[in-house]
């Protein structure tokens, strides 16, 4: 017995045993041969060993195995030995901050990144300054006083915008609404503020309203508003009166009330009646371009005339066309 271990030890002499100290004189592996231990007796050879179906044979012990529990190597079965690190493909947990912050109504996805790199936000109680940072979407989230400061000087203007002024980007030989936002034009109310050029900054239609269409148009410097009149997912209606020309049937009214479609994509359900005998009350929760007359058109009327009157709970009013005034503290949409 011990002549075959010489043997087998004598295969690789260059290459030193794990577990065997060079140099040293008498190994631990000739020692615990000399030993009197009980030898096992040889396996029979048509004896199978005791292997799971599938499972990798066992792994030769190298130096390898002395490493750390982080990067020592996996052994698969037939396969190459490899070392496993970090899930990088794992998809990040939680939603972004920001994206939290705009659909709380708290800003605007472009405030809140502005807000998040100057250190105005607190989640959880822990003040947030990389952007990107996700967290748990039930996560408390808070604005520092700067922030509640910026957001609460946003203004809000509403405009009885006149035929011939575009409600957004300037069309060639036409004129945008927001030209009409001037100190000579604003229509002061006790108690409102002073216009101050300061009001321009970062003003922006929320929504629109035809060049051929009169009547009440938001513009605002508050994402949270323009999120709330025309995101995704608003559901804030608009009223219109409309004068028409042409011949209505009990079939093509309730077309406009419901089974229409534009662009090849049916619209949400509406509310039409009659107001007198050439005017209709529209009232919708979207806005795809030039849409009331183009539904005027697939049941056979023609649009001589468009006003739109509301906007969630806000009204036009007395409000002199032309003119604009600021949205009170106290009105919502």
């Amino acid at each position: 017995m011990v002549e075959r271990s010489r043997k087998t030890l004598s295969r690789s002499p260059a290459t030193p045993l794990a577990g065997v100290a060079v140099g040293s004189g008498r190994s631990a592996v000739s020692d615990r041969l000399t030993r009197d231990e009980p030898v096992a007796a040889p396996a029979p050879c048509n004896a199978r060993p005791s292997v799971k179906v599938g499972a990798a044979p066992p792994a030769r012990q190298t130096a390898a195995s002395s490493f750390p529990a982080a990067t020592a190597p996996t052994l698969r079965a037939g396969h190459a030995t490899e070392a496993v690190g970090p899930a990088s493909s794992a998809a990040p947990a939680g939603v972004r901050i920001a994206k939290l912050m705009a659909e709380r109504g708290l800003c605007s996805r472009r405030d809140a990144d502005e807000y998040i790199a100057r250190g105005w936000v607190f989640v959880d109680g822990r003040r947030v300054s990389e952007l990107g940072t996700r967290a748990d979407p039930a996560a408390v989230i808070v604005l520092d006083y700067p922030a509640q400061r910026n957001q609460q000087s946003r203004m809000t203007i509403l405009l009885h915008k006149p035929v011939g002024y575009v409600s957004g980007q300037p069309e060639p030989g036409f004129t945008p609404a927001v030209t009409l936002i001037q100190p000579n034009t604003q229509h002061r109310t006790p108690g409102a503020p002073v216009f101050h050029p300061s009001c321009l900054k970062g003003l922006a239609p929320a929504g629109r309203l035809d060049i051929d269409s009169t009547g009440l148009l938001v513009l605002t410097q508050d994402g949270r508003v323009a999120r709330q009149l025309v995101g995704e997912n608003s559901t804030i209606d608009k009223e219109y009166l409309v004068r028409v020309e042409g011949h209505l049937d009990a079939r093509g009214l309730a077309l406009l009330n419901h089974g229409l479609s534009l662009d090849d994509r049916k619209l949400k359900p509406a509310r039409v009646e009659w107001l007198n005998e050439d005017q209709l009350r529209f009232v919708l929760r979207e806005g795809r371009k030039r849409q009331i007359r183009r539904m005027c058109d697939l049941v056979g009327l023609r649009v001589i005339g468009l006003k739109r009157v509301r906007i969630g709970a806000v009204r036009l009013g007395d409000l002199p066309l032309g003119q604009w005034r600021f949205l009170r503290p106290d009105e919502a949409f």
